[in-house]
């Protein structure tokens, strides 16, 4: 049965044009299997598929509907490594495991692109990305990373663009140098979620939306590290094995020990009217996505319908602006002044799981009780490998996912009620420097 309806998802550009999806009903009563996901973004439904095809029964727990959150309406922008600066991860876990999860985030777009192809995901991949700066310190940073990717980790996609070769890249005089990486790309972020669910179902995950996993229990007096397992929902139950939480920032008290080591701030993004193909050609000739190095940044591309997506204007606070849809025009037109008349047709937010030192937060809560979050706005990638990870690691090949789990995390300062103002007034820091 095919699901067309749209009300269900947030009013974004990328549910105005979702592929029809499969309905998937709402949990009632007991099932059993060998390993419950909770979440359905790209991380659940990952997992669900790698373990799936490595002969797992798998049952995957949404609360809401697929691709709700980040995994479906985020900016879409496929770029390898992570929001922590490589050095400072080598001082986490050494050199040998920073190249080892640099190794991974690679791998992660390679795999990415087997996906879409392997299970026809119809979800416009475009090859192309570009990281771009604005100030003379920007531009040595740039180059230095450049230099950095081709020495020291053999990453030869990369190269530097000064100002006027990017002119043909960006029709913007705002850029002064960029790094262009033929590697990463973008695409349509709920089509390749709602790809991802279809390959998995297809594989025999039985997929529940709607079912907010509550809490969950051990089910015996054996001892908790190998107990099976109970995950309770409002209108039923899974019996399993092994459990792999997915929720992000999403998964609330369900997990309070997760939930201290996340924050969930806001980003925002605007769909212009379609612009006709000569338009956003002119804008960006090679349809790279693009994001600039600043703390606090912008990120934009086309649409396959030939729109400018363009995001940003991070909210720290927890409250909706009034006037983010008009602070992120605002932006956009600074970029582009020749959409000063351009309307805007969408205009939504989500949120981005950040840890407090930006790395991805993977590890156990027990032997078997699994967990990814944190991917601090580079989950697009990320997030399948990481599926991956865990499916390799309950198969009993953990050297990977541990190398991820190795990584230090730490709770954000001032508890629940104190963390946000704590938050705003190191960001505030941040975009002087942006600034600078």
């Amino acid at each position: 049965m095919l699901n067309v309806s749209k009300s269900l998802q947030p009013a974004t550009w990328y549910r105005a044009t979702a592929n029809p999806s499969a309905l998937y009903p709402t949990l009632t009563g007991a099932v059993d299997c060998d390993v419950c996901v909770v979440g359905a973004g790209i991380a659940g439904c990952s997992t669900a598929l790698h373990l799936a095809e490595r002969g797992y029964r798998v049952v995957v727990l949404e609360q809401q509907n697929i691709g709700w959150g980040a995994s479906g309406r985020s900016g879409a922008q496929a770029i390898f490594g992570f929001a922590i600066a490589q050095d400072q991860l080598t001082r986490l876990i050494g050199e040998r495991d920073a190249r080892a999860a640099f190794d991974v985030s690679v791998e992660g777009l390679a795999l990415m692109k087997s996906l879409i192809a392997k299970h026809g995901i119809d979800c416009a991949w475009v090859d192309g990305q570009l990281h771009v700066a604005m100030r003379p310190r920007q531009d040595r940073d740039l180059r230095d990373w450049v230099d950095q990717l081709h020495a020291r980790h053999d990453y030869h996609s990369v190269s530097l663009l000064e100002r006027e070769q990017l002119r043909g890249y960006i029709a913007s005089d705002r850029y002064s140098s960029a790094m262009l990486d033929t590697n990463s790309g973008h695409l349509h972020p709920l089509n390749y979620t709602l790809g991802l669910a279809r390959a998995a179902a297809a594989a025999g995950v039985r997929i529940f939306e709607h079912s907010r996993a509550l809490r969950y229990e051990q089910q015996s007096e054996t001892p908790a590290a190998v107990a099976p397992l109970r995950v309770l929902t409002e209108s039923g139950c899974v019996n399993c094995r092994q459990l792999v939480f997915c929720g992000n920032a999403g998964l609330g008290d369900t997990v309070p020990q997760l939930a201290r080591k996340v924050m969930a701030v806001a980003t925002y993004v605007v769909a212009t009217e379609p612009l006709g193909e000569s338009t956003a050609q002119m804008l960006l000739p090679h349809n790279s996505a693009v994001t600039d190095v600043n703390w606090v940044l912008d990120y934009f591309r086309r649409s396959a319908d030939h729109r400018l997506l363009f995001g940003g204007r991070i909210s720290y606070s927890g409250v909706d602006a009034v006037n983010s849809t008009r602070a992120t025009v605002k932006r956009m037109r600074r970029v582009f002044p020749q959409l000063a008349s351009a309307r805007i047709e969408y205009s939504w937010g989500g949120d981005v799981d950040l840890t407090l030192n930006r790395a991805p937060h993977f590890g156990r809560l027990a032997p078997n009780i699994y967990f990814m979050q944190g991917f601090s706005g580079h989950g697009m990638v990320l997030a399948a490998i990481a599926g991956k990870l865990v499916a390799e690691a309950i198969a009993g090949t953990n050297e990977r996912f541990d190398v991820f789990a190795r990584i230090p995390h730490h709770d954000f300062p001032g508890g629940l009620g104190l963390r946000r103002p704590a938050l705003v007034l190191g960001r505030l820091w941040y975009r002087l420097r942006d600034l600078l």
